[in-house]
């Protein structure tokens, strides 16, 4: 790298991550000014709500506009630099126009890759932080909320032949009742398994599932073993995190962890399969975004136009705007419709690639 490509690279840096700067302190003062209340009544201390919320809060909220952060400070700096005539001067020395978007590539590469590993393994951290402390102090405010469903009933498909269910079922004791089972292999049911209660025991590190009162039926055509038990462990694929019906289950789960979630709600016939798939997907689409908005943007205000930065700013936000809308149609085609997921993923990005190819060949070089 030459001191042409440091100069640009630093740039790039400095611009973005004062623009994130900034837009992190404005979100977090926004942020306190509509949960004070929620922090008052909470009880804790400035220490306990920076650890418990504001250390998942800003990760969370910075991960949310990181490609449009990263779109602006390129377009920023580059459109200031084109005022001015830095640029016309590089590329008359004898630097050709492809060699000048090194650095773009570079930088943008470099914060891909830093949204990459925050995607798949530190913000779904942070989202659990910032959800836990939401649940419990801010949505319901009380010792029950959205993770706390009592009095409802839950069916299940626990592998490719075996059905259950549990009534009653609470999710905050891990209790319900009562509980059964069936196994069906072809058209015919072998197995029947009731119990009168199921919980979740993780006494001496147990980690398994108890069932009380158990009644069991052995079927093999018309011959039938009946068995009778006060007491059962029973090890299942399943467990109370996925009864939970945690809304924010797909954000609080690092993708290996979402990966087994999803064969287990495939496994199981959840409807919610497809927003699940588009979610792991777009934890890689979302940074290879960040670099070809990177050179979209280099591209743009690389030239010099009546209007100066306003002009480029302009035609930025507007392209933003398109991306962030293509990128939500094509997630609730996925989830409500019939759009593949990897499809609704990657759409944006494909567009988005065509798109900058199209403004490089038309770029004065």
């Amino acid at each position: 790298m030459k001191i042409l490509d440091w100069y640009i690279l630093k740039k790039l840096l400095t611009t973005f991550f004062f623009c994130i700067f900034l837009f992190t302190v404005i979100a977090v003062v926004v942020d306190i000014s509509e949960k004070t209340e929620d922090f008052v009544r909470s009880g804790l201390g400035f220490t306990d709500i920076v650890m418990l919320y504001y250390i998942g809060f800003v990760p969370y909220i910075d991960a949310l506009l990181f490609p449009l952060f990263v779109f602006i400070a390129v377009i920023f700096f580059t459109s200031k630099m084109a005022g001015r005539s830095e640029i016309v001067a590089i590329l008359a020395s004898g630097t050709s126009f492809r060699r000048f978007l090194v650095p773009y590539w570079i930088g943008g590469g470099a914060l891909g890759l830093l949204l990459f590993f925050g995607a798949h393994l530190i913000i779904p951290r942070a989202q659990e932080i910032r959800a836990t402390f939401e649940t419990r102090y801010v949505n319901g405010n009380n010792s029950y909320n959205s993770l706390v469903a009592h009095g409802h009933d839950l069916y299940l498909r626990v592998d490719s032949f075996t059905y259950a269910g549990i009534r009653n079922y609470d999710t905050a004791t891990k209790r319900g009742g009562p509980f059964f089972m069936h196994q069906i292999k072809g058209n015919q049911l072998t197995y029947n398994l009731r119990a009168e209660t199921i919980y979740w025991d993780t006494t001496k590190r147990r980690n398994k599932w108890v069932l009380q009162t158990v009644y069991e039926r052995h079927l093999n055509g018309l011959q039938e073993k009946t068995e009778a038990s006060p007491r059962m462990e029973m090890v299942f694929r399943f467990k109370p995190f996925d009864l939970s019906h945690d809304e924010y289950a797909k954000d609080k789960l690092n993708s290996f962890e979402l990966s087994n979630f999803i064969k287990l709600e495939e496994l199981r016939g959840s409807e919610d399969v497809n927003a699940l798939k588009v979610e792991i997907y777009r934890r890689t689409a979302t940074p290879i975004a960040v670099l070809i908005l990177t050179l979209i943007g280099a591209v743009i205000a690389s030239r010099k136009v009546r209007g100066g930065s306003g002009a480029h700013m302009a035609i930025g936000f507007m392209l933003a705007t398109l991306f962030i809308l293509m990128d939500r149609f094509s997630t609730i085609f996925s989830a409500k419709g019939s759009l593949p997921p990897i499809i609704a993923a990657w759409i944006p990005d494909a567009v988005f690639l065509v798109v900058a190819y199209y403004l490089y060949r038309r770029a004065p070089k």
